[in-house]
């Protein structure tokens, strides 16, 4: 039996988000549809309404819709650390382990020659610009550990070479309570690569 075309375009619709397939999508419109119609219709308020009125914070790129983020409006942030990071979600991430009070810059994705992202659509003229305008002291890189995280935060380091000597990247590798036997052997490679001496 086939799904009448309202349906299939909103299971088509659901489908669309990540780790969502189509099963999920199917069980998602029914139950909207079949027992909650108030939330559908409060999903698709919702949805249109961030659709159309959220954008970039215009100092660090962060998904807001407002033209300056909390993050970068706050004074109690430490304007000398700037944090550079893939996407959105990694400032939550960060943000969720409270061990970070300095601001941000947001690429919006990772250097990707073959499907036509270079540093124009990273903005990475408008980091540089910040980073030889501001009085930032630290840059910390927290792309993520992929072949095209780390291709990223190399062409940033070259980029920022000339303007300062303080470019950190976040060290990756055995997590707290792992088990050496346990780790896949190029996160323990990242770990043993990047190891401190405790002097």
């Amino acid at each position: 039996m086939s799904h009448s075309p309202l349906i299939k375009q909103l299971i088509d619709s659901l489908c669309s988000l990540p780790s969502v397939g189509a099963k999920s999508a199917q069980r998602m419109a029914y139950h909207l549809l079949e027992r909650d119609r108030n939330s559908a219709r409060r999903l698709s308020h919702a949805l249109y309404q961030a659709a159309q009125q959220v954008g970039h914070c215009q100092t660090c790129r962060i998904l807001t819709e407002f033209e300056h983020c909390d993050i970068c409006q706050s004074d109690k942030r430490d304007e000398q650390i700037l944090c550079v990071v893939e996407t959105p979600s990694d400032v939550y991430a960060i943000e969720q382990s409270a061990s970070y009070q300095g601001k941000y810059f947001v690429l919006m994705g990772h250097l990707s020659p073959l499907n036509g992202i270079g540093p124009q659509e990273l903005h990475l003229d408008v980091l540089k610009k910040r980073v030889q305008s501001e009085p930032i002291n630290e840059v910390i890189l927290a792309t993520n550990t992929t072949v095209e995280g780390e291709a990223t935060a190399y062409y940033i380091v070259e980029m920022l070479k000339p303007f300062t000597s303080n470019i950190t990247r976040i060290a990756h590798g055995v997590p707290l309570g792992g088990e050496l036997e346990y780790i896949d052997r190029s996160t323990l490679g990242h770990a043993l690569n990047g190891r401190k001496s405790f002097s």
